[in-house]
């Protein structure tokens, strides 16, 4: 009922974002605020605070792409990457679009997101500088420049580094080369 009457009794102490749902702040508090991080990665030690992240992070390191297209030999590491081929390549599926500029998304996560950039609405803040993020996981790239830490390693040659995108970017061209010129740097 909460859903449709807008109602957002559970509000978080720490950022005073607001949920419908109790779960939800726990969620939000675990995923957020809590320093905790059980879950490590077994190729690199990395530490995840949620199970999910840990296996999408391991497909960095294996390269494995579970998610499979139905109508062509396509595969993704995640299923937000398939819905967004479906839309695109074979119109299966429906859009979302922003009722503020029309841009158009596959994942209802994505157009939130979008939403709270529209909204000027920065609830995340940086402790060791004066910027504010609309998501967590902005924040958390963020960070990464007040760090030295690399998390990501590439499983061809070992070089490591701060970012996804940067192993993701970099792997693609160390396979490209192939594992005798990358293993002796010719």
């Amino acid at each position: 009922m909460r859903v449709h009457t807008g109602d957002k009794p559970y509000k978080c102490s720490v950022c005073n974002k607001s949920f419908n749902q109790s779960n939800h702040l726990q969620s939000h508090t675990r995923q957020v605020h809590s320093s905790r991080r059980p879950y490590d990665c077994p190729y690199c030690g990395k530490m995840f605070k949620i199970n999910y992240y840990l296996k999408l992070h391991v497909l960095i390191h294996t390269g494995a792409k579970p998610y499979s297209c139905s109508h062509c030999s396509e595969r993704f590491t995640s299923l937000v990457q398939l819905k967004t081929h479906l839309l695109k390549s074979h119109n299966e599926g429906t859009w979302l679009e922003c009722n503020i500029c029309q841009k158009k998304f596959s994942d209802s996560g994505h157009l939130k997101e979008h939403l709270l950039r529209h909204a000027a609405v920065k609830p995340y803040a940086c402790s060791d500088c004066p910027q504010q993020f609309c998501t967590s996981s902005e924040l958390r790239r963020h960070q990464l420049v007040h760090s030295d830490y690399r998390h990501f390693c590439c499983g061809l040659c070992g070089k490591e580094f701060k970012s996804k995108a940067s192993v993701l970017g970099h792997f693609a061209r160390c396979s490209d080369q192939g594992p005798l010129h990358s293993a002796y740097g010719s």
